[in-house]
C-alpha cells in the first residue's frame, strides 16, 4: 500500500511540480513580456528624432518646396512670354504677303508711266489689307457724318459749320478702329460748332 500511495503521491507531485513549472514559464514570459514591453517605449524615445533634428528637416522640406515654387513660378513666366510672342504669329504672316505686294508696287511705279494701273495696284493692297484685318476682328471706326462719340472719337478741331451740323463730325483726319468692341485706336476727328 505504501508502493500505491507512493505512486499516489508520486503523480499527485507531478501534478504539482507541472503545475509549479507551468506557472513559472507563464510567469517567466510575463516577466519577460513586460521587460520587452518597458524596453519598447525606451526604444521608440531613443529612435525618435530630436527636435533640432526635426528642425532640420522641416527646413529642407520648406527650402526645397520653395526653390520648386521659384522654379514653377519661372516656368510659367516664360511660356507666358513665349505665349504673347507666338501669339500675334499668325497675323504677322497674314501681313507679309501685303508687303510684298506693296515692294512690287513700288517697283513698278518705277518702270511704269500707267498711272491708272499704279492707282488699281494701290486699292488691290489696300482691299488686300483690310480683308486681313477684318478676318482678325480688327474694324475701321465710321464717323463722318455722324454724332461725335467721345468713347470712340477724339476731337482734334472745331469747325463753324452751321447749326444743323453742330456736335455732328465734318471731316475725319485720322481713321479709328476697334477690336470687337475694344478701341485700338481712337478716330481723329473735326467737330462742327
Amino acid at each position: 500500500m505504501k508502493k500505491q500511495m507512493s505512486d499516489n503521491e508520486r503523480d499527485i507531485k507531478t501534478e504539482e511540480g507541472t503545475e509549479k513549472s507551468h506557472d513559472a514559464t507563464n510567469e517567466g514570459l510575463s516577466t519577460d513580456n513586460m521587460s520587452e514591453d518597458d524596453a519598447t517605449p525606451t526604444d521608440n524615445v531613443s529612435d525618435e528624432p530630436s527636435p533640432e533634428e526635426q528642425i532640420a528637416v522641416w527646413r529642407d522640406k520648406y527650402m526645397r518646396l520653395q526653390a520648386e515654387f521659384d522654379n514653377f513660378r519661372k516656368r510659367t513666366l516664360r511660356e507666358k512670354m513665349e505665349l504673347v510672342e507666338r501669339g500675334c504669329e499668325g497675323a504677322w504672316k497674314a501681313i507679309l504677303p501685303i508687303l510684298d505686294d506693296m515692294e512690287r508696287a513700288v517697283a513698278a511705279s518705277k518702270k511704269s508711266e500707267d498711272v491708272e494701273a499704279l492707282r488699281q495696284g494701290e486699292e488691290l493692297v489696300m482691299k488686300k489689307f483690310e480683308s486681313v484685318l477684318a478676318t482678325a476682328g480688327i474694324t475701321a471706326i465710321e464717323c463722318v457724318g455722324k454724332p461725335f462719340n467721345e468713347e470712340e472719337q477724339e476731337a482734334v478741331a472745331r469747325f463753324a459749320a452751321g447749326e444743323e451740323k453742330r456736335g455732328e463730325v465734318i471731316d475725319c483726319v485720322q481713321r479709328g478702329y476697334k477690336l470687337g468692341e475694344h478701341v485700338l485706336r481712337y478716330a481723329k476727328v473735326v467737330v462742327g460748332e
